[in-house]
């Protein structure tokens, strides 16, 4: 391809190329290998079947992606995004075991607590000038322990008895045009994002901090107030993803909602194209590298692997797109294959 060809392609769309490859081969590897992945099965009304689970089971990565994204693009990073989902699931759990508030109650306080989670990271990160990873480890380990204090330390099952369950249930295992809610919610969610990024001035703001955060201060950008709302938008998508969580395992479990999942998302980050160092950011990406990552973790249970076993090939994948999207790896290893075609390529001749 030309270099005018190159720039007549939007950033965007070759950011999504690399880890659309590893998906359309990951797919590929499924159909011919892995048996029932592709079956889709009708039953009460609604599909089910392992896609339909990776789109489910996907949705809680892709809501910390879309959060990880806007912070890692202002040149931080969250690591509390599991804490604050085991908050969310704990206080919306807590209240309906209380068993006197509605629901739309119940969710306004959990996503309402778990903003202010995210508010207070962005005040240790834009207003206290802490470092990202020391002002969102502090929550990390604070927020369990909150989660921990919120359920007495306890797992709190959320049963029919209660008024509340059936609605809350529905968070989590209920379908919206015969897709499952939780798919719903994070294409919701997404587009907002998107229209909140693109269609205004914040995400030019978010990739300005992130480029260089003395410049944009320069340039008039309020770089507190830009680090301080990515942080808070970071802390409402972990409450959802909670919420979700919580929904679909009917339990709030301090010790175990959102463990690790950090980690998921920020692969997802790098997967989708964005650099941690900051600047410009991109959303899709995210998205497909959250898709990416839960359709493999899915393959790996398909086939007999437990989820710890499935984090090394995750990691392979991981490191693998990531080295096809640097332009300066694929140009050495072009090189280095010189050789190898020119042989080829004399044989055929021959």
């Amino acid at each position: 391809m030309s270099d005018k060809a190159g720039r007549m392609v939007p950033a965007w769309a070759g950011k999504l190329l690399w880890p659309g490859v590893a998906l359309g081969l990951l797919l590929l590897y499924n159909l011919v290998w892995t048996d029932g992945f592709f079956s889709l099965e009708w039953r009460e009304g609604h599909l089910f079947g392992a896609m339909i689970d990776v789109l489910k089971n996907g949705s809680l990565v892709m809501l910390l992606s879309l959060g990880m994204t806007l912070v890692i693009a202002t040149g931080g990073v969250d690591l509390s995004v599991g804490a604050v989902m085991a908050i969310s699931g704990a206080v919306a759990a807590g209240l309906i075991e209380q068993g006197s508030l509605p629901l739309w109650a119940v969710l306004a306080a959990a996503l309402g607590v778990c903003l202010l989670a995210g508010m207070f990271s962005g005040l240790l990160v834009a207003v206290l000038r802490i470092q990202p990873l020391v002002a969102t480890l502090v929550l990390m380990v604070a927020g369990r322990g909150m989660a921990m204090l919120i359920t007495e330390g306890r797992r709190i099952t959320v049963h029919r008895a209660y008024p509340s369950y059936d609605q809350f249930v529905y968070i989590g295992n209920g379908f919206l045009l015969y897709l499952p809610l939780a798919a719903t919610i994070v294409a919701i969610a997404a587009a907002a994002t998107i229209l909140l990024t693109r269609k205004t001035a914040l995400g030019l703001f978010i990739e300005a901090v992130g480029d260089n955060d003395v410049a944009s201060r320069y340039a008039g950008i309020n770089a507190a107030a830009v680090k301080f709302a990515v942080y808070s938008l970071s802390g409402l998508f972990a409450a959802v993803a909670g919420l979700i969580y919580t929904s679909n395992i009917r339990t709030a479990d301090p010790s175990k909602t959102g463990l690790f999942l950090e980690l998921d998302a920020i692969m997802a980050v790098v997967i989708g194209g964005t650099a941690l160092t900051g600047g410009r950011f991109y959303l899709l990406g995210s998205l497909l590298g959250a898709l990416l990552i839960q359709t493999l973790t899915t393959t790996m249970l398909m086939h007999g692997l437990s989820t710890d076993q499935a984090l090394v090939p995750k990691a392979i994948m991981v490191v693998a797109v990531c080295l096809l999207q640097s332009a300066e790896f694929r140009r050495r290893f072009g090189r280095a294959m010189g050789p190898i075609r020119a042989i080829l390529g004399r044989r055929a001749a021959a």
